[in-house]
Formats: C-alpha cells, sequence, structure tokens
C-alpha cells in the first residue's frame, strides 16, 4: 500500500512542478509581451493605421541688394492615384482616368498602364499620375473628379531661379543625394545649411484603405534663413544682356571701397533650374564639354597682358629705373641681344611721354623697365597689389601665377633668362592672373588699399594697405585718365556725366604659327576701369573676353554697359 501512496504522491507532485511551469512560461510570456514588449507592439499596432511622413521645409530665399528674389521656392502640386483594395477597376475609376488623361495629357487608358493600375488599385499602394499641375489643370480636375478616395493632390515646395541663367555660377544649383535636395554650387553649396532650414514631420491615421482620416504635426518645419547679397539686379540684367552670347568670358563690377560685387557675369552659363529635375548622360556631357560650371572670374587665369604694365611702372617709379617726366623714343621694335622685341605699333609710335606711353601701351618703354627690373622685383610688386595671391573671399578662388626665379629653378629645372623678365614686363611670359584679382588691383590704385570681394551683405569689410606710394599711385591714375582722352580707351572719350579711368589689354595666349592655324589660339581681350558717373559712388569693372583677338572687343562692351549705366540712372532719378 505504501508504494502505491508514494507513486501517486510524486505524480502529484509532477503534475504540479508542470502545472507551475506552465503557469510560470505564460506569465513570463505576458510579462515580456505587457512591459519589455510594450513600446516595440504598440509602434507595430500604430503601424497599421498611422503613417509617420517627413516635411521638407521651404528653402530661404536669395535675394540682391534691395530685397528683390535671385532664388526662391514655388508650390508644386502633383495627382496621385491611391488603391483602395478593389479586385479590379471599375468603370467610374476608368471614366475618373479619362478626365485625368484629357487634362494633363498622358495616357493611362493603354494596356500596360491599367495593367500597372490594376495592381496598385488591388495593393492600395498610390501611383503618381502627373507631376506640377498647373492651376488650370487643377481646377479642371477639382470640378470634375470631387471627393474621390482614389484621387489626391500633393503640394510641395520646388527651387525657383526666376530669372534663368542669371548669375548662375554666384547662385549654383541644387542636386539630390538620397533624395534630399542639397547645393552643388555656388552660394546654394557655401551656404546649404543656412539655406537648408530644418524638417518638419506629421502623423497621418489612416483607414484600412489608405484614405487620410485625420493629419497631427508632430515637429513643425523650420524654413531656411534668407540670404541678402551684394548684387544688383538691375546692373546684372544690363551685364547679362550686353555680354555676347557668342564669346567665353567675364564681366566683374565691384564697389573699389567695400569690394560689395554689384554684378558678376561668367560665359558660358547655364540654368540652374534645368537641375531640378533629373538629366540624362548626353546633357550633362554637353554642359561639361563647354565648361559652363567654370566661374571664370574667380577660378580661370589669363595672361594679364597690358593691365600689367601698371605693375611695372609702379616698380621702375619706386627703383627709379625712369622718372614721372622723362621722355622715350618708340621707333617700333625693341632690341635686345640678337632678337628684337616688337611694339604693337610695328611703326612705331616716336617720342613720348613716360605717361604718354601707358596711356597709349607701348612696349617699347616697358622693355627698357624690364631689361633693368630683375624678375624678382617685378613678382613683389605684382604680390603687393594682390596678384599670385588668394583672395580671403566666401568662394574659393585661384592662386594665378606669378614667377620668379626661384620658382622657374624649381618647375622647369632651368635659370630664368633676362629676355623673358622683357615679357613678364609686358604682361606675358609665364604670368597668370584672374579678373577678380584685376579688380581688387585697378581698385586699390584709386582707394589705396587692397579690398576683400564680398558676395554678402553681412560680410566685414576687409581692407589691407596698398604698399606703394601715393605719388606713385597718382601717377597711375593720371596715365589711365590720359588712356581715356587719347590712349587705347579712347572710344570712351566722349561718354558726358563720367569721370573715367581705363587700361586696355590683349593677352598672347600661343605662338604666332599656332595662331594663324586657328581661332581657338587668338588673344584674350582685357579691359579695366574705375569710373564715377555723376553724383553715384565709384565703381570698378573688369571685363575679359576670351578669343576675342582685340581689346576693342572688351572697350565695346564696357562702352555699352556704361551707356545704359547712365540712362539707368537718369531714368532711377525722381523728377524735378
Amino acid at each position: 500500500m505504501q508504494p502505491i501512496i508514494i507513486s501517486i504522491n510524486r505524480k502529484i507532485k509532477f503534475l504540479i512542478c508542470v502545472i507551475f511551469l506552465c503557469l510560470s512560461t505564460v506569465i513570463i510570456r505576458l510579462y515580456q509581451l505587457q512591459v519589455i514588449e510594450t513600446r516595440n507592439l504598440y509602434n507595430i499596432s500604430q503601424k497599421n493605421f498611422t503613417r509617420i511622413e517627413k516635411v521638407p521645409p521651404p528653402r530661404g530665399n536669395i535675394l540682391d541688394a534691395h530685397g528683390r528674389l535671385l532664388a526662391t521656392n514655388r508650390p508644386v502640386t502633383n495627382i496621385y492615384w491611391h488603391g483602395s483594395n478593389k479586385p479590379t477597376i471599375d468603370d467610374q475609376q476608368l471614366k475618373m482616368l479619362s478626365i485625368i488623361d484629357a487634362t494633363i495629357g498622358t495616357d493611362y487608358l493603354n494596356s500596360s498602364s491599367l495593367v500597372t493600375l490594376k495592381i496598385i488599385e488591388r495593393q492600395g499602394k498610390r501611383m503618381p499620375l502627373g507631376y506640377d499641375l498647373s492651376f488650370e489643370q487643377l481646377s479642371k480636375i477639382a470640378e470634375q473628379i470631387p471627393d474621390s478616395e482614389n484621387v489626391c493632390f500633393v503640394t510641395h515646395f520646388k527651387r525657383h531661379y526666376p530669372y534663368g541663367p542669371l548669375a548662375s555660377h554666384l547662385l549654383g544649383y541644387l542636386g539630390h543625394i538620397n533624395y534630399e535636395p542639397s547645393g552643388q554650387m555656388g552660394l546654394e553649396k557655401v551656404l546649404d545649411d543656412t539655406l537648408r532650414g530644418d524638417d518638419g514631420s506629421i502623423m497621418k491615421i489612416i483607414n484600412s484603405l489608405g484614405k487620410n482620416l485625420a493629419i497631427k504635426e508632430l515637429k513643425h518645419a523650420s524654413a531656411g534663413q534668407d540670404i541678402t547679397t551684394t548684387l544688383d539686379l538691375d546692373l546684372q540684367q544690363m551685364a547679362e544682356r550686353l555680354f555676347p552670347q557668342e564669346y567665353a568670358g567675364t564681366l566683374v563690377l565691384m564697389d573699389p571701397r567695400s569690394g560689395a560685387i554689384k554684378a558678376l557675369v561668367s560665359r558660358p552659363d547655364f540654368d540652374p533650374n534645368i537641375f531640378l529635375n533629373s538629366i540624362d548622360h548626353d546633357q550633362w556631357h554637353e554642359l561639361e564639354s563647354k565648361k559652363v560650371f567654370l566661374n571664370r572670374a574667380f577660378n580661370a587665369s589669363y595672361p594679364p597682358a597690358s593691365i600689367f604694365k601698371l605693375v611695372t611702372m609702379s616698380a621702375a617709379l619706386e627703383k627709379h629705373i625712369i622718372e614721372p617726366d622723362s621722355i622715350i623714343y618708340c621707333r617700333g621694335y625693341y632690341k635686345f641681344g640678337s632678337s628684337q622685341h616688337w611694339c604693337k605699333n610695328h611703326t612705331g609710335h616716336g617720342e613720348l611721354t613716360v605717361k604718354e606711353a601707358l596711356a597709349k601701351s607701348c612696349n617699347i618703354l616697358f622693355y627698357h623697365i624690364g631689361k633693368q627690373l630683375s624678375i624678382d622685383v617685378l613678382a613683389d610688386y605684382a604680390h603687393r597689389f594682390g596678384l599670385g595671391e588668394k583672395a580671403n573671399m566666401l568662394f574659393a578662388n585661384s592662386q594665378g601665377l606669378i614667377p620668379t626665379s626661384q620658382w622657374k629653378r624649381i618647375a622647369k629645372g632651368e635659370r630664368w633668362w633676362p629676355g623673358e623678365t622683357l615679357s613678364a614686363a609686358i604682361g606675358q611670359s609665364f604670368l597668370l592672373t584672374t579678373p577678380i584679382q584685376i579688380a581688387r588691383m585697378i581698385s586699390s590704385i584709386f582707394e589705396g588699399y587692397l579690398v576683400t570681394p564680398r558676395l554678402l551683405e553681412v560680410e566685414n569689410i576687409e581692407k589691407s594697405p596698398l604698399e606703394v606710394s601715393r605719388s606713385t599711385r597718382e601717377f597711375l591714375k593720371d596715365s589711365m585718365h590720359w588712356a581715356v582722352k587719347s590712349g587705347t580707351a579712347i572710344s570712351l572719350s566722349r561718354l558726358v556725366d563720367f569721370e573715367l579711368y581705363a587700361k586696355t589689354g590683349t593677352a598672347q595666349t600661343s605662338s604666332l604659327a599656332l595662331r594663324e592655324k586657328t581661332n581657338k589660339y587668338l588673344e584674350h581681350a582685357w579691359f579695366v576701369t574705375y569710373f564715377k558717373c555723376k553724383n553715384q559712388p565709384p565703381l570698378t569693372m573688369v571685363v575679359l573676353v576670351e578669343e576675342a583677338a582685340d581689346s576693342r572687343v572688351a572697350t565695346a562692351i564696357a562702352r555699352k554697359f556704361l551707356i545704359e549705366y547712365r540712362h539707368h540712372l537718369e531714368a532711377a532719378a525722381p523728377a524735378a
């Protein structure tokens, strides 16, 4: 009897253990579900009827100095088909698709599109039917298809450049990285974080068919900050219109006192709006082959040609190689060793004062100076004028090249030859400068300091003293004024209401043998001027035209600009 009782007790204990184990498992599982997995399960359940969507903020505007829009945002409305989990598309839905097709010019009633739509319909998913609908299209569809669970409209903001290619190298453009708009060039890139703003988020409550029942804002989207530039829209449009489309080059208009860039054209240019949608490989290759993304004012380097004679003259005066009242005689060439170095006027200018030689851009005087100056002294004065140095500005800019004897030993593995200094003295040889460097240099002659170019109104005005004597600067100013009166810029002499100072240059880019074979090696044309019109503040203008063959091309552009600038001031002046 005793063994039977013991056996029963063992079974009871075993049964109790099994029950306890089962209850423990259930309790542990319930604890896991109710406590440990609560948040995860809650989120999963929420996803059955809620959708969290990111709300991109409007990007900050880019404005000109007077608050006019250069880059902004515009509302874009797209139309979507939202499936309702039906097994197929019925006649009423086909009628709606027919209305949409007729309004926006699509064809969703063809066999292949209908197959896709039927799949979307069964799965309850969303499919785009049209993008960027006009107000007229929206009105027609909304009037004929009111309150449909299948047709929905989504509006968002899209970047917009109202003036197309205007100032494209300064404004830049947007690209998309991981479907997010991101600045790829210009101000859009440099100030991307400022313009971008902060994303918001909303929670949508939907039913089993995917239809919105309610919308709740979780985080408000903060718009990006507006950026005010130093550009003047009127002057920028004027410069864009007057710079010939058939030429590559640049025009820079800068306030010589503050460094504010009032207008800047770089050709060829591009329309930033084309990058708001995807472009194919052929389009991209064509743009790259034309070098449209090169900002020729900041990042292209050119031989400064006769503009550099202002530097050479400064060094010669301060080293007392010549005196302001010296007289020279130009017979059309200068003999150095066994070679002849020619003046542009092969018949010769005859007897000239030093001021007249600079105004008429006579090479002979500068060959004479180059024979007596070392390249290192010439380089020293070039650096004093800011050449061969990057400007500490918002945009990246090229350094250019101011050769020295040491540079040639390192770069070319040979000594600097005296004859090369003659070429450097007239702005040729290995010399390379950027148009923005030339704008700083010309401004410094008149203001007495080198100013850092600015593109934003909030940027500080940065100046550094020009280490050239006042008497030298006055001589350069008089010579540039004389260039307008009777020198290479005489075509500007009849412009009334202007105080004008100018210098021209024609930069040789190859040997004469290559030049005669193709237009690719034609000379670049320079024109620089410091001017005042009536009672307006002074401005510095630099025009560089690639492969123009003669400085008269650049001078003609500048002359047209000055005439229109005067008309612009007269039109803006209040009536007496």
